[in-house]
């Protein structure tokens, strides 16, 4: 297998070309093996959901084949929120494949894998490694359809989410661009009362990073504001996992805020979220306990799912805005089955819904949270290699590290929980993180103000850029 050809934070991820043909059938066979190995009932189909992507449909028909080599019945789902692929195949009681490289460059794929009882674990992944053969698949593959009716189950599941009226006179742009969840946001925004209008769509795939604020993907949201004058911009990432929400003043809402205000609008008892997300969170003190967990949805549903023994209401978000939901939830009136897989339709419905209620907008929803200014950006095209080293140096060489940030403040205090954490003598945050599978380091930045967050994340770009580039 190529080396570029990674399990994430989500999913299997690489080069498209590397994991078009027999790296994609291969994998899911070890997939499939992987199941049967662990004794998964299942009814015989595998549900598979794809991307805009340019490789995605030449991927999915690449697991088709393995599946229907595995003398099981591929079922074709098409283009597809992954929540929506996997709350489908749950209900159904089949594993599901979804062709997917998320936010990262569109010459890039990946694969996210679900057991029937959900996404899987960290410790799938070790098993899906090990049942990987270098043995060829050949054949072909007639997929059975499953787009309406997953699509459909989706669809039902928020409808009544909110009151057909909750946002009437608000004005919302929905960003379109390639998302497999914009029809479905216009669907359901518009049934609430709300007036839409659409923004950018794309024919061919646009990667957006709902962390990256400063793409420039995201400079028209002034103009579209002032020219329909919205009350907010509502968008994802490319699979429809990872929401994005702009305020009427252009402010992105950070994935931490957005899930705060989504535990809080369900009623959560307890949040699980990675280091990463704001760290005034548990001084919010809405919750029964906070808990801290690396990044990624495989860590933040394990921590859930131990947390859910305690009982009570669980929400798990990370900084990138994916909800998962880990208990029943009642809101209004309507029951919200569980979801152990991040949602971006959620926490955009819910802290939509909250600023209605309350008669505020977004900007004064978030004022009202008690938390520190925070941003995030990242360095792309960056060696892998240089990274690593950068980030090694940074936790074992302690003069290094205090001639580094000599020049933002003194280091009080680090953690190393996923990438180091750097609290300084200030009150000020700047954490590094790696990505695990595209060339890229992740800056996550906190401040007293806005400004000083600000400064904070421009120096740690470039302080990490003078080394790695």
């Amino acid at each position: 297998m190529s080396d570029s050809l990674k399990f994430g934070t989500s999913g299997l991820r690489g080069l498209a070309s590397d994991l078009m043909g027999q790296a994609a059938r291969r994998y899911t066979a070890a997939f499939l093996r992987y199941l049967a190995g662990r004794a998964f009932a299942g009814n015989g189909q595998v549900f598979i959901g794809r991307d805009f992507r340019a490789s995605s449909p030449a991927i999915a028909a690449d697991c088709a084949v393995a599946i229907a080599a595995a003398g099981l019945t591929p079922v074709d789902c098409g283009t597809l929120p992954t929540p929506a692929l996997a709350l489908h195949a749950l209900a159904l009681g089949g594993p599901a494949i979804m062709v997917t490289g998320s936010h990262i460059p569109g010459d890039r794929n990946g694969l996210k894998f679900y057991t029937p009882l959900g996404e899987i674990t960290k410790h799938d992944e070790a098993g899906i490694n090990a049942a990987l053969s270098a043995s060829e698949i050949e054949g072909r593959a007639d997929a059975a359809d499953g787009f309406a009716a997953a699509g459909d189950r989706y669809r039902r599941r928020y409808r009544h989410f909110l009151q057909p009226n909750a946002l009437r006179g608000w004005r919302i742009g929905v960003f379109e661009h390639s998302s497999v969840a914009r029809d479905l946001f216009v669907s359901l925004l518009t049934r609430a009362g709300a007036t839409v209008v659409r923004l950018g769509r794309e024919d061919a795939f646009v990667a957006v990073d709902t962390e990256a604020f400063s793409d420039a993907i995201f400079e028209p949201r002034h103009r579209w504001i002032a020219e329909h004058r919205l009350d907010a911009i509502v968008s994802t990432d490319g699979d429809g996992d990872r929401p994005l929400l702009i305020d009427s003043e252009g402010n992105f809402i950070r994935g931490d805020a957005l899930g705060l205000l989504t535990a809080q609008f369900v009623g959560a008892d307890v949040v699980v979220t990675p280091v990463t997300s704001n760290s005034a969170i548990e001084a919010v003190g809405t919750f029964r306990s906070v808990v801290r967990t690396r990044v990624g949805s495989p860590y933040v549903i394990a921590g859930m799912e131990e947390a859910a023994e305690a009982g009570g209401k669980v929400v798990g978000f990370e900084a990138n805005g994916g909800v998962l939901l880990g208990s029943e939830a009642t809101v209004d009136g309507h029951v919200l089955n569980k979801l152990l897989t991040r949602d971006a339709v959620l926490p955009i419905l819910s802290v939509l819904g909250m600023a209605a209620r309350d008669g505020v907008s977004l900007a004064e929803l978030v004022r009202r949270l008690p938390l520190r200014a925070a941003l995030s950006d990242r360095l792309t095209e960056v060696p892998t290699e240089k990274t690593a080293a950068l980030v090694a140096r940074l936790v074992g060489e302690p003069e290094f590290a205090a001639s580094y940030f000599a020049e933002v403040g003194q280091v009080a205090t680090v953690s190393t929980i996923d990438g180091p954490r750097f609290a300084l003598e200030s009150g000020d945050v700047v954490h590094y993180r790696p990505s695990g599978n595209a060339p890229e380091l992740r800056c996550y930045v906190e401040g007293e103000t806005p400004e000083r967050a600000d400064l904070l994340l421009r120096w740690g770009l470039e302080a990490a850029a003078r080394v790695v580039r």
